[in-house]
């Protein structure tokens, strides 16, 4: 796991060095039929990519973005009107078993489909009409990290294609952006020892970094075996904050922008409680300091649209030290393989 996470900016720059052909042979076709509506669909690390994606296309494109309930398709078998819809299906390995047969149904019932996976020759690659690959190279983790960043990437190139404010060259600085953020190593492997017991956490996060929040979670819990709830801000204070209670460990994604007034009200009613707040930032959040208990400071001032894939890189780090630090394997989850078939 982590020699994954550290190849990540040589995986993101042969992602979208590759990508770029991609994205404008498909933008050449959408721009005749533009689609009216994106549905994404996905399970696990690939899933939480898509909630990013839900929220990247609806800022950048306006075109409004639905997540699939695969059992729609798979148990109940419902009628979906799908003409001038987009479904776009996310897989690591191309062989999810409901992912793939919701494209398949999505596809006979009038959408245009699109596939974003690690493996060329996967059942995936063979259903969908389009093809877009993540080039991360074989990721041997149970846990991926490689292949969830270099997802998002390609989200940032499908909301490009399809006429969002996405510039090329912002999306050229990401793999400088990650190698900066692997600069934490250290940071991290120290501070997991202060977390060796936690068996219970919140982590937090709003906006375009909302499915971090749920990846970071789903990292604590698959490797260190943490009972680990997300929210966004906004869905804490509806009732959950009432967990709160000194001591408990809440990790907040707290970058500069639209979500960081929210984020940083959030974080006082928290510390006010008592917990023990760790928020992930950069230098272009002058605040944060006066909100946290600690703060993971990436080196460079990030625009907020960029933040989620630089930002995950230090909650990679720290699930796969802390594990090492349980005496776990990070790379081989109890009960868990590298595919997951479900319908």
């Amino acid at each position: 796991m982590i020699e994954e996470i550290r190849e990540q900016p040589v995986a993101l720059a042969r992602t979208l060095q590759a990508g770029v052909a991609r994205a404008r042979k498909f933008q050449r076709l959408v721009e005749k039929k533009r689609p009216r509506l994106v549905v994404l669909v996905a399970r696990g690390t690939s899933d939480n990519a898509a909630l990013f994606g839900r929220y990247l296309l609806e800022i950048a494109t306006g075109i409004p973005v639905s997540l699939a309930a695969p059992s729609i398709a798979t148990l109940y078998r419902a009628k979906v009107d799908y003409r001038d819809a987009l479904v776009v299906a996310l897989s690591q390995s191309g062989e999810s078993t409901d992912t793939n047969r919701v494209l398949e149904w999505a596809r006979a019932r009038g959408a245009l489909t699109l596939g974003i996976t690690n493996e060329r020759a996967s059942t995936l690659a063979g259903l969908a009409e389009h093809v877009w690959l993540v080039r991360a190279g074989k990721e041997r983790s149970v846990a991926a990290t490689k292949t969830y960043t270099g997802q998002m990437l390609l989200l940032y190139l499908l909301a490009h294609a399809l006429g969002g404010r996405i510039r090329l060259p912002e999306l050229e600085r990401l793999p400088a952006l990650v190698a900066d953020a692997l600069g934490l190593e250290e940071e991290m492997a120290e501070l997991a020892p202060r977390y060796r017991f936690m068996n219970r956490a919140v982590v937090v996060g709003r906006g375009l970094n909302y499915a971090n929040a749920f990846e970071f979670a789903l990292k604590l819990m698959e490797t260190c075996y943490v009972v680990a709830e997300r929210f966004s801000t906004a869905d804490l204070l509806h009732g959950p904050i009432a967990l709160a209670e000194p001591g408990l460990p809440v990790f907040a994604f707290a970058p500069s922008g639209v979500t960081w007034e929210s984020m940083g009200q959030t974080m006082d009613k928290l510390r006010a409680m008592h917990a023990e707040v760790l928020a992930i930032s950069d230098p272009a959040n002058r605040e944060v300091e006066t909100r946290a208990s600690r703060v993971i400071r990436l080196p460079r001032q990030i625009p907020e649209l960029l933040t989620p894939i630089p930002y995950i890189v230090p909650a990679q780090l720290f699930a796969a030290y802390l594990a090492l630090e349980k005496g776990l394997d990070p790379d081989r989850p109890r009960t868990l393989s590298k595919v997951t078939l479900t319908l």
